[in-house]
Formats: C-alpha cells, sequence, structure tokens
C-alpha cells in the first residue's frame, strides 16, 4: 500500500506514458509507486506522472534526507548481519518519543542463532514504563523490521523489566536528539 501524499503547491510533471507536460495543482493527492534515480512516479486520480527531484519538497520528501537514507543503505547491504538489524531497530520509534528505540536505550540484546541452519534473531528490549500499553505494539514493529532483512528466516522479540528503563540509558545522540545537553 502507497502512502497518500497531498501535494503542499503546484507541481510541473510529466504524464506516463504519453510524456506530455503538466501541472498538478496544490491539494492534489497523489500516491508515490516509484523513488528511482532521482524521480518519483505517483498515481493521481488521473492516472501516472512523473516528478523530479527539485520537486520533492512539494511531496513533503527532502532530498537529502533520501539521498542519506538511499547511502546507509548502500553502505549496509554488505554489512554484517547484526549490524544490519542494529540498522533496523534505530527506525523504530516509541510513538511518544522522537527517539529510536535504540538511543533511548530500551534494547538490551541482540542476538543472531543459527537453528537447524535457520537465522533466528532474538531481541531483549524494555519499555520505558512498565504500564505501556504500546508495548507489544512496538515489539511488533522491531520484529517486522528485523523480518525484512532477506538472511534472517525468524525474529523473537520479548519484552524484559530487568534492569529497570532510566534516562541514563539514553545514547548521546538521543539525549541530543532530546534536548538534555
Amino acid at each position: 500500500m502507497h502512502e497518500e501524499i497531498t501535494l503542499t503547491r503546484d507541481v510541473d510533471a510529466i504524464q506516463i506514458p504519453s510524456g506530455d507536460s503538466l501541472t498538478l495543482p496544490i491539494g492534489t493527492v497523489v500516491y508515490v509507486t516509484q523513488r528511482l534515480g532521482g524521480t518519483y512516479t505517483v498515481a493521481t486520480s488521473a492516472g501516472l506522472a512523473r516528478i523530479s527531484s527539485q520537486d520533492a519538497d512539494a511531496l513533503g520528501i527532502n532530498p537529502e534526507v533520501e539521498q542519506k537514507k538511499h547511502e546507509e543503505y548502500e553502505r549496509l547491504k554488505d554489512a554484517p548481519l547484526e549490524e544490519q538489524v542494529w540498522a533496523q531497530l534505530k527506525g523504530v520509534y516509541d510513538p511518544e518519543i522522537p527517539v529510536d528505540i535504540v538511543n533511548l536505550g530500551l534494547v538490551y540484546d541482540c542476538a543472531i542463532e543459527d537453528h537447524d541452519g535457520k537465522k533466528v534473531v532474538a531481541i531483549k528490549m524494555t519499555l520505558t514504563a512498565p504500564g505501556c500499553g504500546m508495548g507489544p505494539v512496538i515489539a511488533a514493529d522491531a520484529q517486522a523490521r528485523i523480518m525484512t532483512l532477506p538472511e534472517i528466516d525468524e525474529a523473537r522479540v520479548d519484552l524484559v523489566w530487568d534492569p529497570a528503563w532510566n534516562q541514563d540509558m539514553i545514547s548521546e545522540e538521543g539525549r541530543m536528539k532530546l534536548g538534555m545537553v
């Protein structure tokens, strides 16, 4: 399923497959179907169109951030599997705090085990508070992200409460994001 985006300004685009120029007006609802070669293919009510990277801001996309994500993806694809798992976990957030679970200090252990030729990741993590109703959702998100790695056959995320989490467990990067430095 593609994310629905409402254009924040008028955008010049190329209609697919005719190649005709067109302007998509502010407020047009589009769905990004492809992000390749520095362009964005979007589905609109009038069909497909191509938007150049210079107009990515109208989609709410920062091209510099997209480039950094691409570079990180390229760097990680040949990285050790454990590093790839940790990178996936850095994409999981507590919905109330704008810092990933790794930099919040919520992930206590990450082990990659070989069970009968299958790669199994075992994660032990906690939450900022034992009563957090989002715990199962955050754990499921972590598991789903790990499972996007093709080398992984299974992922288990266990919530643990010992030791109890405290703010001293937040990384330097996390502290900076929270304005705690």
